[in-house]
């Protein structure tokens, strides 16, 4: 058993912690005068999610906050990644802000302070409100601005605690779940439209940046989070080469290579040129969104196995912006989990080690996200034995101190997720959490893992790194 064995010790000062996101754990999304946001409006669209599940409760988080702050001090954690709902701050996604709303997130942030646990904000994780969509959405420069707006209003009103600043979450399930594969609110399948929200809200990232420095009140840092996954061709032959190129592209320096590098991709105007002239990209865009980063957030569950595949349409007008001809198909020898994701630890050092050779000035990087899904519940006793999650994160953590040790700078990790949630597109049945939840009494349970992660992260900082006893 994992929990028997040697844990590797970290640096001093390395930052254990947990994290969520608003719309999947807060409900209470009709309160004190809380607007819609795109996930209300797709959530309650017929067949859009797994069983017709909704945010509208979730977690109850909103009135729990404080059950959930003692959950994370009894795991002894440094530090608590969540997530602010702009609909509770704009309702309509622009003009005053609501008072109920920022009193909110003050009460939150308070009381992070008061258990010792220091809060990671993340501005944007994904609730858009629908207002604003109704406008466009990231389809349109203009919510770039609307967003700088919003990220100057809740660092005016919590800069003066919080030190940890997120502008966006997984800019690319934003933009390509979003607009181009359908899968994630709104809901769109375009090509053209879709690029135009990945850049807008790369655009919204640079200036919401640029917002907050221009306030800031002393020592915050200021990142962004993006989801990163190693690409690996199938085989050597060029077709296989080929679409790993693309998929790489796709997936990590759509995004990546503005931030970091403050460039586009080599190879965009390959997998894209068909269906975009990138026409939405204005002189003096990439000088804000490649803007300097405190740190780099990145969240990772699987890595990436890819082959050729023929594209779905042979009309390029017809194309959407994920229609790039792949297929992942990753080797029959990794586990998968409940998501059907594979399963292979070392791929998130190898992306560590890629992310280092290809950004010489990278910044920091805090690993924001990382975990795995299951169909946990409870024995006859009540218990929940998730030994699933306690390997992935054991394999995983080893992983993250080699790389570490190889030369990549990492500040902290946050384990996804402290809670069971609203798994977007798959509902209530997947579950992440270390903290099992009955969604109809609202009763925390604690997991195996909960027990596993407390050990983990109050004996990595011993000498032996024992996890035994």
């Amino acid at each position: 058993m994992t929990g028997e064995s040697t844990f590797p010790t970290f640096p001093d000062g390395f930052r254990w912690g947990v994290a969520t996101s608003a719309y999947q754990i807060e409900g209470a999304v009709d309160v004190n005068g809380r607007g819609a946001s795109i996930w209300d409006t797709f959530s309650h669209r017929a067949g859009a999610v797994d069983n017709g599940d909704t945010g509208d409760v979730a977690c109850d988080h909103y009135h729990r906050y404080e059950e959930d702050i003692a959950l994370m001090r009894e795991l002894g954690v440094d530090s608590y990644r969540f997530s602010v709902a702009w609909p509770r701050i704009q309702p309509q996604g622009s003009g005053a802000p609501s008072s109920a709303g920022l009193d909110f997130y003050s009460r939150l942030v308070d009381e992070l302070l008061t258990a010792g646990i220091e809060p990671c904000l993340t501005l944007y994780h994904w609730d858009l409100p629908q207002r604003l969509e109704e406008a466009g959405g990231w389809r349109e420069r203009d919510t770039a601005g609307r967003f700088a707006d919003y990220a100057a209003i809740v660092h005016r009103e919590l800069g003066d605690r919080v030190r940890l600043w997120t502008t966006l979450n997984e800019p690319f399930c934003a933009a390509f779940l979003g607009y181009a594969e359908g899968r994630h609110a709104p809901g769109a399948r375009e090509g053209h439209e879709a690029l135009a929200a990945a850049h807008h809200l790369l655009l919204g990232h640079g200036a919401a940046t640029a917002a907050m420095r221009a306030q800031r009140y002393g020592d915050e840092s200021f990142g962004i989070t993006l989801n990163l996954n190693p690409v690996t061709p199938v085989s050597d032959s060029p077709e296989d080469v080929a679409a790993a190129r693309r998929y790489e592209c796709y997936q990590n320096l759509a995004f990546s290579d503005p931030v970091l590098a403050g460039s586009y991709p080599d190879i965009e105007s390959t997998v894209w040129g068909e269906i975009s002239d990138f026409s939405f990209r204005r002189g003096g865009d990439l000088e804000l969104i490649g803007t300097e980063l405190d740190f780099l957030g990145v969240n990772n569950y699987f890595p990436a196995y890819v082959r050729a595949a023929p594209f779905e349409s042979v009309d390029p007008k017809l194309r959407t912006a994920d229609d790039i001809g792949v297929e992942l198909d990753p080797p029959e020898s990794l586990r998968r989990t409940t998501m059907n994701w594979p399963v292979e630890a070392a791929g998130l050092s190898r992306l560590l080690l890629w992310l280092g050779e290809r950004y010489p000035e990278l910044p920091p990087i805090y690993i924001t996200e990382n975990g795995t899904s299951g169909f946990d519940a409870p024995d006859g006793e009540g218990e929940i034995h998730d030994g699933h999650r306690i390997e992935y994160l054991d394999t995983h953590l080893r992983e993250l101190r080699g790389a570490m040790r190889a030369g990549v700078v990492v500040h902290g990790y946050y384990c996804w997720s402290l809670l069971d949630n609203f798994e977007w597109a798959e509902g209530y049945e997947q579950r992440f959490g270390l903290v099992y939840v009955d969604f109809e009494s609202q009763r925390r349970v604690r997991k195996d893992s909960f027990d596993w992660y407390r050990r983990a992260v109050a004996h990595s900082r011993e000498p032996d790194g024992s996890l035994t006893g």
